[in-house]
């Protein structure tokens, strides 16, 4: 048939008419706050580069995964802000550490909220670094056995989720193999498996203080130019034992979140960033685009490309304009 009589106007005629024609929702429910928890008692250390966002003591996170919770969020993604740093990242992996206590006292006051531990030691090395340094360079293997370490620790406190960021190659293999002699063998491995070595992190090191010491992750971290790469990736890592994988960045890489669900059709997470959140928040304050309509579209858009979950500082704002649209 030709025009006029096909006339897909029709069908948007409406708010009610274009909401029974959405063929994506974003959902409350997919979504996962991540948080910064620090020492002491009432800190708060607002980011300067994420509005919103800032550096919690235990109790004052509580608090706040307590709202995100009652709002509809299930879960949040922990990372630590360390006493102290070495160069083998000690703290990552202390049962005494912040991130174990984070979610002990986290697990204990809201036992239904899903808690996810990011497994890396770049926030707890002085040099910065996803790994321990030899020679001047990230040695992979070396690293294994803390993060495997860090990983059952996280556990052995009440963690519902392991989520390995590392990018050290076998590191899904050795956390599972961690994790199931130690008796954890229920527990999930969310794994970032397709990690960029993303400008879009800049934030992000200023709220985990993270920045590399020397050099960059450009070693460990994947090319920006690389969508084939990232499907070996999520390969070996399913192959290891990933129950989830994850895509980072999100924006910049919904392609590769659509091939990753085509290829392999598991749950894919992607983290939209902090980058991507502090330009929105930026560009908001300056009067230039509307804040919530472009905080929608951005999660539907990662929404759209294949994504189940999305990890994201929006978590809040989605929470609260989900339900004024009454979804």
């Amino acid at each position: 048939m030709s025009f006029p009589t096909n006339r897909p106007r029709r069908l948007r005629g409406s708010a009610s008419m274009r909401k029974m024609m959405r063929e994506t929702e974003i959902g409350v429910g997919r979504l996962i706050y991540p948080m910064f928890v620090t020492h002491g008692t009432g800190v708060r250390k607002d980011i300067s580069a994420m509005p919103g966002c800032a550096q919690l003591s235990i109790d004052l996170l509580i608090k706040e995964a307590a709202q995100v919770y009652e709002a509809g969020v299930p879960g949040v993604i922990l990372f630590g802000i360390p006493k102290m740093k070495d160069a083998v990242g000690s703290e990552g992996y202390h049962p005494d550490g912040i991130v174990p206590m984070a979610i002990s006292a986290l697990k204990k006051e809201l036992p239904e909220l899903q808690v996810w531990s990011d497994v890396c030691l770049c926030e707890y090395t002085d040099h910065g670094h996803c790994g321990v340094i030899v020679d001047g360079e990230v040695d992979n293997d070396a690293t294994l056995p803390l993060l495997t370490r860090a990983a059952v620790v996280y556990a052995q406190a009440g963690a519902d989720i392991i989520a390995p960021s590392d990018m050290m190659d076998g590191r899904v293999g050795a956390i599972r193999k961690g994790l199931d002699g130690a008796g954890f063998s229920h527990l999930p491995i969310v794994s970032y498996a397709a990690k960029y070595a993303s400008a879009f992190y800049g934030p992000f090191r200023e709220a985990a203080q993270s920045a590399p010491q020397f050099g960059d992750r450009r070693g460990y971290q994947m090319d920006p130019a690389n969508a084939r790469e990232a499907l070996r990736e999520v390969a070996l890592d399913l192959e290891e034992g990933a129950d989830i994988v994850m895509v980072k960045p999100a924006l910049p890489y919904l392609d590769v979140i659509r091939r990753v669900k085509e290829e392999f059709n598991v749950p894919v997470a992607a983290y939209n960033v902090s980058g991507e959140f502090a330009m929105v928040k930026a560009a908001a304050e300056m009067g230039w685009i509307d804040h919530d309509r472009v905080a929608a579209e951005i999660l539907l858009s990662i929404r759209r490309a294949g994504a189940d979950i999305i990890l994201t500082y929006f978590a809040k704002d989605a929470a609260r304009l989900l339900k004024e649209m009454g979804s």
